[in-house]
């Protein structure tokens, strides 16, 4: 089944570890695994002043899914928080991502970064807890990205 997935992470410091993630489906044989799409423009979405959280909930909208794809320095940006808070609080299906083993061709691999779903506690359980958190690269996440999108999806009641 196909997905609509937004994918939260560090623009500056991450995207071009995102960009080899967002785009892993589009290399595959077709029928090879189930597509997703991640509905956000990110590219503009700087240009826009003040809009930032009404941008956010537009990305969000028709959704199923929120992937935080998460690097050294995810935790602590503040519209990670919000789009992590706000996929709760939509009942999206949530799932986090370690993306620091996946070579940027600047810079290489970077320094690992703490889950930010532990910055949230719910019933004094932090959701990294809650929801699964996989390794890029020690897991496979080129070969098992749509099966943990959908495992996220189902959970979520989606």
């Amino acid at each position: 089944m196909t997905r609509k997935v937004f994918f939260s992470f560090h623009y500056d410091r991450d995207v071009f570890r995102v960009m080899q993630v967002r785009n892993s489906w589009i290399v595959r044989a077709q029928g090879e695994a189930p597509p997703f799409y991640d509905k956000a423009e990110f590219e503009t979405v700087k240009l826009r002043a003040g809009g930032i959280r009404n941008w956010i909930e537009q990305q969000l909208a028709g959704t199923s899914v929120t992937v935080v794809l998460y690097g050294a320095e995810t935790h602590s940006r503040e519209w990670v928080n919000y789009e992590i808070e706000r996929s709760y609080q939509l009942g999206k299906g949530l799932l986090a991502i370690d993306i620091h083993n996946i070579r940027d061709p600047r810079i290489g691999s970077d320094f690992q970064g703490r889950n930010p779903l532990s910055n949230f506690r719910v019933d004094g359980s932090p959701l990294n807890f809650r929801y699964q958190d996989y390794d890029w690269v020690n897991d496979n996440g080129y070969a098992n990205i749509s099966l943990w999108i959908e495992r996220a999806a189902r959970a979520a009641g989606r």
